[in-house]
């Protein structure tokens, strides 16, 4: 990112991925109350905050969420770097996001929403480690 020094760089991408963590344990400490649409929220930023960091890491910046999509797809995904499983990932939960925050017809379920628990945990852990990876 032009304009940053290396050390803002390198503090921006560990603040992300320790973000991307809180976030993905708030959706964990939330799986009881059964608040899906919180939940769906909270994985999603979790991974993007993940994602963003990467980019970062990577030397790139993004001005949107479809930004972050498009350059991790572009960057990661086309590349081999990581799986088309794990872009599908982090598009949908994109898209779960916005119908839990903004969709007044429907409702996220627990069918919607818990299947995705699991593999954004496995995504964030991927990807923070590259980033880190990618700093030394």
């Amino acid at each position: 990112m032009s304009g940053m020094t290396e050390e803002e760089r390198k503090a921006i991408v560990e603040f992300r991925i320790e973000k991307s963590k809180r976030a993905y344990e708030q959706a964990k400490g939330v799986l009881a109350l059964k608040y899906w649409e919180t939940i769906a929220n909270r994985l999603y930023y979790a991974a993007y905050n993940a994602v963003s960091a990467l980019l970062i890491a990577n030397g790139d910046s993004a001005q949107s969420h479809n930004g972050v999509i498009h350059l991790f797809g572009l960057k990661f995904i086309k590349t081999g770097v990581f799986s088309a499983e794990f872009g599908r990932l982090y598009h949908n939960l994109f898209s779960m996001r916005q119908t839990g925050d903004y969709d007044d017809s429907y409702g996220l379920t627990e069918e919607d929403v818990l299947p995705f628990v699991e593999p954004t945990g496995q995504l964030i852990e991927k990807v923070a480690a590259l980033a880190k990876q990618k700093l030394s």
